[in-house]
C-alpha cells in the first residue's frame, strides 16, 4: 500500500489534522487485484477554517498534485474543520456503489 501510504503521510505533514481516513477503495471497482487507484480522504483540521468546500478540494489537490498525475484515478473527499468533524456521523461517509468499470480496460 505505497500510494495510500504517500497520501496519508503528504496530508499530515501539510494539514496537521485532527483526524485523517485515507481509505483505499479499489477493491469496490473494475480494476485489478492490490490496485491503488481509488481512495477516500476523510479529513478535519484546523487549516480548513474560513475555505469554501471548493477551496478545501483544491488544496487537498494540490497537496496530492503527484499522486493524482501518477495513477490514482478517483478522489472522494471530505474535508472538514474539527468543529464539523464532531457534528458529523461516521456512517455519512459512505460510498455509494460502482456503477462501471472493467478490470479488461
Amino acid at each position: 500500500m505505497k500510494i495510500q501510504k504517500e497520501i496519508t503521510q503528504k496530508l499530515n505533514l501539510i494539514f496537521q489534522p485532527v483526524t485523517l481516513d485515507v481509505l483505499n477503495e479499489s477493491h469496490q471497482h473494475g480494476v485489478p487485484q492490490n490496485s491503488e487507484t481509488h481512495f477516500k480522504v476523510i479529513i478535519a483540521s484546523d487549516k480548513f477554517k474560513g475555505l469554501s468546500l471548493i477551496q478545501r478540494h483544491r488544496a487537498i489537490y494540490e497537496a496530492l498534485k503527484e499522486e493524482l498525475a501518477q495513477g490514482v484515478h478517483a478522489l472522494a473527499i471530505h474535508a472538514m474543520t474539527p468543529e464539523e468533524w464532531n457534528q458529523k456521523k461516521e456512517n455519512q461517509f459512505k460510498s455509494p456503489p460502482c456503477l462501471g468499470g472493467s478490470s479488461k480496460d
